[in-house]
């Protein structure tokens, strides 16, 4: 068996991206010679996962691959640079380093010199005792020589005093560029991985191989751009990518999935259910319970949450997304945006107010998916004539449906609600009849200049009921002005006209009418 002395360049030029992890193609051509051999490819990521690695040939005449493992070593920090590729933060060292030396020199000098001196004004002060117990007196002489040498101790003192203080600089100066060198420069080790690939070959020639596998630390979330240029809306589909797999993606074909690969695909097991008959108590009988609740309208049914898995919103379908061209993302871990798709499309808007749920007045606008493909949850930049105007979230949407954007609210507006409710019950049937009154006050500031009507949506809703012994009915005589329309859910809508300046006052009356049986109304 031959081994190649030198490890084959093997890139990187397929990802699919999943939501918390990658699939990762390689393709590289070899050149192979007859009989069993080993190649050794790479360098790869050491935290490919090795039981999804996979290796596959492609050649005019018979290839085998006999064996494929990932082989994982420590690199050591590489060599030091030359003095003349020095960094910065190198020089600087090597400078203070120098200037300490030197400073260092002079102190020990410094220190020579005050210890002659000590030992000359020891040995003038012996003279002076000594020339006094024998009669000699030279006052003007000794006076002269002990200031000569006080002088000189006081100047080598501060020079030695001022070294002291620009050694203790250095010594926090150069404490501080090390730490800083050694956090900027100093390379550790990393964990490389090879791939070693055995093949048999009938005989020489090239041969395409095709290498996959799984990797973590890799994953990818949808963003949008939408831009409302008047009736026109553009929406701008983009993906985030983030990376660190410990090795770049170079110009590679890249596929965004939903699929969750971690997930068991099993189907659930049934369990047994009983369905019992029992005769209702006579308590039941006399008495019908009923209970208001709150419900959700839903129109296509998002995916339901999966617990200790958040992703994507996608419908409860695996999607799959592709770039148009060949892209890099840096394995730095950062949020790279990928461009996927876009489109133009005409857009309806309205000025909507909810006043139950918000108080705001919001500019809703409405278009269709004309991309192509399901438009995923995620978050939105708002982009209109003023320039950005925020972030809002774009619900999942299919292929061709409809899509309705919040494009912030309005602040010119203020809308103020009132509830009442009165309870009566008639003599002879023992009927409860609720009576609730909902007053909503729209007004309208306008700047000077401001003219034209613009045109409030209202919505308000009504109980609808799910059972004979209790009615829902509209007082639309009550109601003003009447509503422009009621939909099955119990939704109440007006078209509000406002000018300028101007106000208005909308009135909902409703009544829950029920038996003397019902209880819990």
């Amino acid at each position: 068996m031959t081994t190649a002395p030198k490890p084959i360049a093997l890139p990187v030029t397929a990802v699919t991206c999943l939501e918390d992890r990658a699939h990762i193609e390689r393709s590289v051509v070899l050149d192979l010679t007859a009989g069993v051999q080993r190649l050794r490819l790479g360098p790869v990521s050491a935290l490919a996962v090795d039981r999804t690695l996979h290796a596959e040939l492609t050649a005019d005449r018979p290839a085998t691959v006999l064996d494929v493992r990932i082989v994982r070593t420590w690199q050591p920090r590489g060599p030091l640079p030359s003095a003349e590729d020095d960094s910065v933060l190198r020089l600087r060292v090597h400078d203070l380093e120098e200037e300490q030396l030197a400073l260092g020199r002079q102190r020990e000098r410094l220190h020579a010199r005050l210890d002659v001196l000590g030992r000359l004004a020891a040995d003038l002060l012996r003279e002076i005792g000594e020339g006094s117990g024998r009669g000699e007196s030279d006052p003007a002489r000794w006076a002269r020589e002990m200031d000569r040498v006080d002088g000189e101790r006081d100047t080598y003192g501060d020079q030695l005093r001022t070294v002291d203080t620009r050694l203790a600089a250095l010594a926090v100066e150069l404490g501080e560029t090390r730490q800083a060198m050694a956090l900027a420069e100093t390379e550790p080790a990393e964990l490389v991985g090879h791939v070693e690939l055995t093949v048999e070959a009938a005989a020489a020639g090239p041969a395409q191989l095709r290498l996959s596998h799984l990797s973590p630390c890799a994953l990818w979330r949808p963003a949008y751009r939408a831009v409302l240029d008047g009736d026109s809306l553009t929406l701008e589909t983009d993906a985030m990518v983030w990376q660190r797999t410990g090795e770049d993606w170079s110009d590679v074909r890249l596929t965004l999935s939903t699929a969750r690969s971690a997930l068991a695909t099993e189907p659930p097991r049934l369990g047994e259910d009983r369905l019992t008959l029992a005769d209702r108590t006579a308590a039941e009988r006399r008495a019908v319970d009923v209970e208001l609740r709150e419900e959700e309208i839903g129109d296509l049914g998002p995916a339901a949450p999966v617990l200790g898995l958040p992703g994507v919103d996608d419908g409860g379908e695996a999607r799959v997304l592709h770039s148009p061209v060949p892209v890099s993302v840096r394995g730095d871990g950062r949020a790279h945006r990928v461009p996927l798709s876009a489109f133009t499309t005409a857009a309806a808007g309205e000025y909507a107010c909810s006043p139950e749920l918000s108080p705001l007045v919001t500019r809703v606008v409405s278009f269709e998916n004309r991309s192509g493909h399901a438009l995923l949850a995620g978050p939105v930049d708002l982009v209109r004539g003023s320039g950005f105007s925020g972030r809002g979230t774009l619900e999942f949407a299919a292929p061709g449906a409809p899509v309705e954007l919040a494009f912030g609210s309005c602040d010119d507006h203020r809308v103020v609600r009132q509830a009442e409710e009165t309870r009566e019950s008639a003599g002879f049937t023992q009927r409860t009849v609720v009576t609730r009154t909902v007053r909503l006050h729209l007004s309208r500031f306008s700047a000077p200049g401001d003219e034209g009507e613009r045109v409030v949506v209202l919505r308000e809703r009504i109980p609808v009921s799910e059972v004979s012994a209790v009615e829902v009915r509209l007082r639309k005589e009550a109601c003003s002005p009447a509503p422009d329309g009621v939909d099955a859910e119990g939704i109440v809508r007006w078209d509000v006209a406002l000018a300028p300046g101007g106000h208005r006052t909308v009135t909902l009356v409703y009544e829950l009418s029920a038996s003397a049986k019902v209880t819990g109304l």
